[in-house]
């Protein structure tokens, strides 16, 4: 047998002993482990054993197509993230299946939740579960330091809740005790005198706008057949002069003097000369003859509709640390809906005037219900309104508007006028909308302005319909579909609104 020859040396393995070292070696294999599947596979026609669903013929395979916005019906997606659970928990999000908590500051304070605003606002046919809603996000909302203005109480709907606080409701009627004067300073009355010129300007800027907007909207209000009273530049100016004279900002008091709106008609009626002359008008008759209107607005209103409500200084004194203050309009449901739309209107500039200077971390929700009623009321009450929920961002006060139907919206001029547009653009100043169940017309009406989808308007036609209280959420884009859940003593003594419905049976 041939002896192949030894290699002389060493190795590379030997050499590297010698010294020490160890040749790098092949890690071994790890092991193959197979997860354990979800779903096993099944033949077409299923498994050929007992109560296993065998067929002998195969079951016919269908094509689905859908949008990303109709596949969340699939498990296990969902339509939107879920909500934080910070703020007031109203109930259960039954896509999700999850509570749902509504906290509508720290959703804007959440760069990750697609709102820019607190404001909120509801629709619903009635007995759908708005105020009940509304009550228990109110009452729910007290337990994190936030308090609570109900900017007229059209239907006592707030006074158990009131009560069960320990605040009495303020009645506002005529010939009750109660006065609120809507030219009212406010808070920024105080401290004017220590004011340098350029910081009292810019006060009485905001004064002054506020009243001019009050006064447009309550003139506009009234009408000659079917049109608006005017209320142009030219008014704009006087009605300006005349509450500068009245207050003695003319005159560069330091302290100024609060007046109303009978001592605003009485100027305009009995002008001065001074008046007559930084309005430019050639003269006396001049003027009179020029503000006929406007002075007859102002007298039906002193003399009707404002009588006793709004035509004396404030009588009542709010105390802003209660939990909650409600001003009640129940007395005006015989006097129709335009005293209750005007009287809204003065409680809503009296509101803010009180809300000017807030403090830091008074935190408000501010409800105003029946909106529709200062909707039907022109063109320049829905500016005022409209300024109102311009100002949350601001002041950090969560403006709550409650209606009925997205109609309500549109009926303050034609289509496609400057009103009926600026109405439609009050949606946008809310980012958070909670819409009760509708018709299946006024759903569509809403998807319409909304961008909803077909699922969307399902929901708001069937599911909410099914139960008060159901709702679909929109928090900015997001979409939740929400059930509030009321406590017992809630649903018997806080939130039940239907009291009248059963003492008729």
């Amino acid at each position: 047998m041939k002896r192949h020859p030894q290699p002389d040396g060493r190795g590379v393995g030997r050499l590297l002993a010698d010294f020490g070292h160890q040749l790098p070696t092949i890690p071994a294999a790890e092991p193959v482990t197979w997860e354990p599947r979800l779903f096993q596979p099944v033949p077409r026609r299923g498994l050929r054993r007992p109560d296993r669903g065998w067929s002998p013929a195969a079951a016919p395979v269908s094509v689905w197509r859908m949008t990303s916005d109709q596949a969340p019906v699939l498990w296990p997606f969902v339509t939107s993230p879920a909500i934080p659970p910070r703020g007031a928990q109203i109930g259960i999000d039954y896509l999700s299946r999850t509570s749902f908590h509504a906290d509508p500051n720290g959703w804007v304070l959440d760069e990750t939740i697609p709102v820019s605003n607190p404001n909120m606002i509801t629709f619903g046919k009635p007995g759908m579960g708005k105020s009940a809603t509304v009550k228990a996000f109110v009452l729910r909302m007290l337990g994190f330091g936030y308090k609570a203005l109900i900017l007229g109480d059209v239907k006592d709907e707030y006074e158990h809740l009131c009560r069960a606080v320990g605040v009495s409701p303020i009645a506002i009627g005529q010939g009750l005790n109660a006065r609120i004067n809507p030219l009212e300073f406010g808070p920024l009355k105080l401290g004017w005198e220590h004011l340098d010129p350029a910081a009292a300007q810019e006060r009485a800027k905001i004064v002054f706008s506020r009243w001019a907007t009050l006064i447009r909207g309550l003139v506009g209000s009234q009408k000659i057949g079917q049109t608006p009273v005017p209320y142009g530049p030219s008014e704009d100016v006087v009605v300006d002069a005349a509450l500068r004279m009245l207050t003695g900002y003319t005159d560069g008091h330091t302290r100024l003097t609060e007046t109303t709106i009978p001592a605003l008609w009485h100027l305009l009626d009995t002008p001065t000369e001074d008046l007559v002359a930084v309005c430019r008008y050639a003269s006396e008759r001049h003027f009179l003859d020029s503000t006929r209107l406007l002075r007859d607005a102002l007298a039906k209103l002193v003399g009707g509709t404002l009588k006793g409500l709004f035509d004396d200084h404030t009588t009542i004194a709010l105390d802003w640390t209660a939990p909650i203050q409600s001003l009640s309009l129940s007395r005006l449901e015989g006097l129709g809906d335009e005293a209750t739309g005007m009287a809204l209107l003065c409680l809503n500039s009296w509101g803010r005037a009180m809300r000017e200077t807030a403090a830091p971390g008074d935190l408000r929700i501010v409800v105003r219900d029946e909106v529709w009623k200062i909707m039907r009321l022109g063109l320049d009450a829905v500016k005022s309104l409209d300024a109102d929920l311009r100002l949350s961002r601001r002041d950090g006060d969560i403006q709550y508007a409650i209606g009925h139907k997205p109609t309500d919206l549109e009926s303050v001029g034609d289509a496609g006028s400057q009103a009926a547009q600026i109405a439609k653009d009050l949606l946008h100043l809310a980012d958070t909308k909670i819409l009760h169940g509708q018709d299946a017309a006024v759903a569509h009406h809403l998807a319409s302005l909304l961008d909803l989808t077909d699922i969307e308007v399902g929901w708001i036609t069937d599911w909410c319909r099914q139960a008060p209280g159901r709702a679909v959420w929109k928090v900015g884009e997001w979409t939740y579909k929400v059930e509030t859940i009321l406590h017992p003593l809630e649903r018997q003594h806080l939130a039940f609104t239907s009291q009248n419905l059963l003492g008729a049976r």
